[in-house]
Parts: structure tokens; sequence; C-alpha cells
């Protein structure tokens, strides 16, 4: 995005400087966040195209141009002596309908891991994929000095993920965890995408959803580096949701999630909507960003990869670099404990 982007033509540089902090929303399914600083993120409204600069509490110090609201956090930089961003990072991918406050509970525990964390909140009823991928790219290009990237992602924010990685490259990106994410497509979009109600509310990406085998959803790559996928399930032969075919978390299907090259894979008896919030789920999720592995046993099961050549390995990522034993895989027909 250039520094003179389109601004309303009465408005001159600078003129949402007002020196007074302004409390807001926080950005809900108008805004974009393309810019971040350690607490301090730069959104894009998708209506207007103007910018405004947030603090880690979501007050306004600045809105105009890009460039402004980039000029006025170079100042906040100096007057607070902010350092450079260095380190590991995680960067949280809510879903579709939600806001990057429904991945909170992920925050404070990969912060105690020690993990800069940063969650990116787009306006995801409001655009395709495919250009939510790219504000999150622009998102992540901005981290600065961090050496190491990965994501934690919820429903479509995995979708998003996996259109970025399909685009983009960052050799920074170590893992991903997924969940519940229709990596296969879902049921529901199928049902519901001719209904009104369904095309008002889930917008341009709800269509995108389905399960067609000449969509978008079928035409991702999985992603090149090492990918867990935790699935909610109700472990029973039909699920919460009878409209669902087999186990499900009441919204996408058990089998959808089963993205082929995945490291490791496990489920948790959750809906759908409070995977974010499942004390399991979140536990193995920094488990498996520290170690390759979503159990604390250190074993894995991964998900073959058929189009891999024989020999190459069941999965993405093989044996965790940096881990001192490395994980190791047991057979797809044991528990998930």
């Amino acid at each position: 995005m250039a520094a003179s982007e389109e601004v309303p033509a009465d408005r001159k540089p600078g003129w949402g400087s007002f020196g007074v902090p302004i409390k807001t929303l926080g950005g809900l399914q108008f805004w974009t966040d393309i810019h971040f600083f350690h607490d301090w993120r730069i959104q894009k409204n998708v209506f207007t195209g103007h910018c405004r600069l947030l603090d880690g509490k979501n007050y306004r110090h600045a809105w105009g141009t890009f460039s402004d609201c980039l000029g006025r956090l170079e100042e906040i930089r100096r007057e607070q002596q902010l350092p450079p961003m260095s380190g590991r990072a995680v960067v949280l991918v809510h879903g579709i309908v939600r806001t990057s406050q429904s991945m909170k509970a992920m925050r404070e525990p990969f912060e105690q891991a020690g993990y800069r964390v940063f969650s990116f909140g787009y306006p995801s009823t409001q655009i395709t994929i495919e250009e939510s991928a790219d504000l999150l790219h622009r998102a992540v290009s901005s981290l600065e000095g961090i050496q190491e990237i990965n994501f934690v992602v919820h429903s479509m924010g995995g979708l998003v993920v996996r259109a970025m990685l399909a685009k983009h490259e960052d050799k920074r990106i170590r893992r991903i965890v997924m969940l519940g994410v229709p990596n296969l497509g879902a049921h529901m979009a199928d049902r519901l995408k001719g209904l009104s109600l369904y095309r008002a509310i889930f917008g341009p990406a709800g269509q995108q959803l389905v399960t067609d085998p000449d969509g978008l959803i079928a035409k991702l790559p999985a992603p090149k580096c090492e990918f867990a996928i935790i699935a909610g399930a109700r472990g029973t032969e039909n699920g919460y949701n009878p409209l669902i075919p087999g186990d499900d978390d009441g919204t996408v299907a058990l089998s959808s999630t089963r993205l082929p090259g995945a490291a490791d894979f496990m489920t948790v008896s959750c809906l759908h909507s409070f995977l974010m919030y499942s004390r399991e789920a979140i536990e193995a999720a920094v488990r498996f960003i520290q170690t390759g592995c979503l159990r604390a046993s250190g074993q894995r099961q991964p998900i073959p990869d058929e189009t891999e050549p024989r020999g190459t390995g069941h999965s993405r990522g093989g044996t965790s670099r940096g881990d001192e034993n490395g994980p190791q895989s047991r057979s797809e027909s044991e528990s998930d404990s």
C-alpha cells in the first residue's frame, strides 16, 4: 500500500492526529490489520480506505493515510524508546464472522512460553479468502526483526493462511496449528450457500467454503512447513450435527479437517466455536509450536501425504528441527490421549 492511500478528498495529511487517544472497538468487520509493531497496529478500513493507529488497548492515536499513521508510530517509538522487535512470534488468525478478540484465550499461554503474540484481525465477511490472504501477508511482512513466525488458526483462518502460503513465501514461518479448519470444505456451506440470509451474513468468503472439487479450497496446497490439526469431535458415529456426515464439531466434519501431510493430529471433545477456548486444545497448540508434538507423551499421529514418494516420510517437516529427541509417530488407529 502506497503512503498516498485513498483518503477523502477534503482531508489533508495528518487530519486524524488529534493528540487525544480515543477508545475504539478494535476493528470488527470493517477493519483489517496491515502493520504490527509490538502492541501497536495500523488498521485500514475496507470501505473508506483510510487508516488508523491503535495501541494495545484499542485506543486510536492517529488516523488518515497509512503514511500519517506510520509517521505517528515512529514518533511514539522515539518518545517511548521502544526497541526493535526480535525473537519468536505466534500469529493468531480467527475464523469467519469472528474478530481477533475471539482468539484472546490463546495469547497469555503463548506469551508465558516466550513468544510475541500478534492477533490478526480482518473483515472476514466483506472480502474473499484470497483478499484476506494478501492482507495477512502484508501484516506478517511488517514483523521486522522477528526471526521465527508460527501460526495458530481457527476455522476459515486456516484457509486464509493456506492461501497466503500458496502465493507468498516467508522463510521465517516454522509451524502451524489448525483448530477446526474445514481443509476439505464445509458441508454446511454446501447446504446454505444459496440462502439470502447466509449470503448476507457470511459474504463472498462464505461462498468459497463449499466442498466443490473445482472450488478454491480444493486448489489450495498443503503448507510446506510443519503443521498439526486439532479437531473438535463428539466421538460418535453421527457427531453433534445430523446434517453433517460422520463425526463433527457441530459445524465442520471431522473428516474435512484431515489435511494430508499433517505432522500430527488429535481430537478434543468440543464444539467448533469454543475450540480456541479449550484448555486441552490450547495446551496442545503451545506444545506443538514448541516441540512439534501435540501430546505430552511425544508421540504423533501424522496424516500421510499420499502424493509424497515412498520412503520420504508420512508428513511434512519430518523430525522436528531444534527438538532434542524428535517426536515419535504412532499408528493412526491408536486413541487420542
